[in-house]
Parts: C-alpha cells; sequence; structure tokens
C-alpha cells in the first residue's frame, strides 16, 4: 500500500495515484485535484476518455521527475470486440464494417497474440494527439484530412488472453511506453480477419505502481480539503 502524503507534502512536491474515472480527460482529473491543492501539478501519461484507471500526478517540486515516471512500463486490462472496427479504434466511433466472427477459436486468437509479442512495429491510430506537419492527427482526421502515420517500435513484454467469450477477447497487456492498445485491438482484429476494436480498457498498473493504491480525484479532494470546506461546486 503507498503511502498517502499530506496536503503540505503535497504542496512541497509528491506523487499522486488517481484512479481516473469512466468519460473523465486525464486534464479534468488533474484540474479537479488543482483546483484545491493550488499548487503545481501534471500527470504522467494520458488516458484516453473512455479508459479508467491509475493515473501518476506529480506535485510541487516533484514536477521535475514527470518524464522519468513517463518511461515507466504499463500493464493495461481490457475487452477486444471482434467483427467490426470503428475510426477511433474504439467507442468514441460508431462500429462498422461487420463482419462473421462465429468461426473465431480460442486458438486462434492464441496464436494471432503471438505476432504481437515482443518487439513490433505498431502504427498509431490517427485520431490520436500526435504531431503530424505540425497538428494533431485526430485535428487533421476530424477535418476529413488523409493522415498517414510511420509506424514505430514498442515493446509488448506480455500480451494474455484472459478469457475468451466471442465476440469478446478480454486481454492483460504489459507494455513500453508509448503502445497505443487501441492500436493492438485494431491490428490483432485484422490479423483474425474479422476485424476488431477496443470496448474497455484499464491501466492497472505503471511500473511498481498499482492502481489498486489510488484514489479517485474526489476522494483525493476531500484528503487535501475535507468535504464541509471544499467549495459546492467541486
Amino acid at each position: 500500500m503507498q503511502k498517502i502524503p499530506t496536503p503540505a507534502e503535497l504542496k512541497k512536491g509528491g506523487v499522486m495515484l488517481i484512479d481516473k474515472p469512466y468519460k473523465w480527460t486525464s486534464f479534468d482529473a488533474v484540474n479537479a485535484i488543482k483546483v484545491v491543492l493550488r499548487a503545481k501539478i501534471g500527470h504522467c501519461g494520458t488516458l484516453d476518455p473512455l479508459a479508467t484507471g491509475l493515473l501518476i500526478c506529480c506535485t510541487g517540486d516533484m514536477t521535475t521527475s514527470i518524464s522519468g515516471y513517463q518511461q515507466l512500463p504499463k500493464e493495461y486490462t481490457g475487452i477486444i470486440h471482434l467483427g467490426a472496427i470503428t475510426d477511433t479504434y474504439d467507442l468514441e466511433s460508431t462500429p462498422h464494417d461487420e463482419k462473421p466472427y462465429d468461426h473465431i477459436t480460442r486458438e486462434m486468437v492464441d496464436e494471432a497474440v503471438k505476432k504481437f509479442t515482443g518487439d513490433i512495429m505498431q502504427v498509431p491510430p490517427i485520431h490520436s494527439a500526435i504531431k503530424k506537419d505540425g497538428k494533431r492527427s485526430y485535428d487533421l482526421a476530424r477535418a476529413g484530412k488523409e493522415v498517414v502515420l510511420d509506424a514505430r517500435p514498442v515493446t509488448i513484454g506480455e500480451f494474455e488472453v484472459t478469457q475468451f467469450q466471442s465476440p469478446e477477447i478480454h486481454f492483460r497487456v504489459l507494455c513500453s511506453t508509448g503502445t497505443y492498445i487501441r492500436s493492438l485491438a485494431h491490428d490483432l482484429g485484422q490479423e483474425l480477419g474479422c476485424g476488431g476494436y477496443l470496448s474497455s480498457l484499464r491501466r492497472t498498473k505503471i511500473g511498481n505502481f498499482n492502481v489498486d493504491d489510488a484514489l479517485s480525484p474526489k476522494q483525493w479532494q476531500d484528503i487535501i480539503k475535507p468535504r464541509t470546506q471544499t467549495a459546492e461546486n467541486l
């Protein structure tokens, strides 16, 4: 269990483990703390709005350590839904291009997963914050522009299928920083020939930090400034 820093320690410089809620942006989570802490704070790796789980934040003097925490390997659990694709590779866009998936077996899934384990080249989703010609890729994609992103080296240390109940693949992934789990879901669906997209994602670990030790933004608010003193609009 990680020691919970006091408000005074956080103002001077500390590390906070936040369990980011579903449909919150990483900025939402950080801002919820910032308005009550009133100190410098930054997060160590963005989570997509539809993902939940571990978000490391550094405060005060510890913000100089953010880049180091960003390089730590990460663990995720989630669900890949077979039989269709989406433009964003997750449920931020509507599934389309439906294809049969009833013939896909657990053995086929296990064999396909092996091709995405180890050091691989991965093409990020065009609906991502990666810059192309000085602009965010997702802005170009939303404007209807053609976007081509280069493949990048990533390391998938472990890719475990924890349950297969067609059309859903439940998984656990241990990967290097810079890995897009959405791309992993899309690419696995392409390898199986039926398409696939990420329907659920939770970040469970960053290095030795575990989401089991994390608190929700509202729990952190109550620690920093008890609810009886917190403004009603927080």
